[in-house]
């Protein structure tokens, strides 16, 4: 998921107020995933427009065309690159295209029997635009609803797991001396989080939050800890430079809106 410049200078803002930052990635999460059903819905009106029969088999020819990304085709059929991998343990493009072709298959399959043993629903998905109308079945809609709900599951997972993925953020560096530093932004203290920057190795720690679980093992291995969500929690960032003796510019603490706006500016 790609943030935008405004969300991204709004969550520094927010973290080096002390406050949660995460309204602003739901709020990603949701424009971005409003956006997918939109371009959905509309390449199916496109295709009635082309005067092309809107079927289960149009349906797997266009949205699991081989051309289209793997995570895409995954998407389509029901399944994300998560459950693609820990099954087959691969993630590969062969491997994703020719799972998620069987499960459309087997998904659709398995639709109308749900559809006989709930013979009282009646669900139909109407589309309209430009005055060309395209009504799905109960087949079809539950299948869209499904892929609807895969997507945003997906935009959820990727969210959350951007915390975790990468092995190390930067490093300090002080003449021959570099120190790894770790930035995990959870929203609560979790002490997995703790173990993974001890395993690597990492000097200093910057968290949202931390435990006092979090806090006490990362004194005892000696990794220097910022909480954000603390009073003014950024600024001990001051004090892990000092220790470390890696020169500095302090800041005035008192014009400290108008300096982040010009540091934000000269960033963006």
């Amino acid at each position: 998921m790609t943030l935008t410049k405004h969300v991204v200078e709004n969550i520094i803002r927010k973290l080096l107020q002390g406050k949660d930052y995460r309204v602003e990635i739901v709020t990603l999460i949701n424009a971005e995933f409003l956006q997918f059903p939109v371009k959905f819905f509309k390449k199916v009106i496109d295709a009635k427009l082309n005067n092309q029969e809107v079927s289960s088999d149009w349906y797997k020819k266009a949205f699991l065309d081989p051309k289209l990304s793997k995570e895409e085709i995954a998407i389509h059929s029901g399944l994300n690159m998560k459950t693609i991998g820990n099954m087959y343990n691969s993630q590969k493009r062969e491997i994703v295209v020719r799972v998620s072709e069987n499960h459309y298959d087997n998904l659709y399959q398995s639709v109308p029997n749900l559809v006989d043993s709930e013979g009282e629903i009646e669900l139909n998905l109407t589309l309209k635009f430009q005055g060309v109308s395209v009504e799905l079945n109960i087949s079809e809609t539950l299948i869209i609803i499904n892929t609807l709900a895969v997507k945003r599951a997906a935009l959820r997972g990727a969210d959350e797991k951007e915390d975790f993925v990468r092995e190390v953020d930067f490093y300090l560096i002080q003449g021959e001396s570099s120190y790894r530093c770790d930035v995990k932004l959870m929203g609560k203290g979790n002490p997995e989080s703790a173990d993974a920057v001890i395993a690597r190795d990492s000097r200093i720690f910057v968290a949202d939050k931390l435990s006092n679980l979090n806090k006490r093992q990362l004194d005892d291995r000696g990794v220097y800890w910022v909480e954000l969500r603390e009073a003014n929690g950024f600024q001990k960032f001051k004090g892990v430079l000092e220790k470390l003796n890696i020169p500095f510019t302090d800041m005035d603490s008192e014009n400290l809106e108008q300096d982040m706006e010009r540091v934000l500016g000269e960033i963006f």
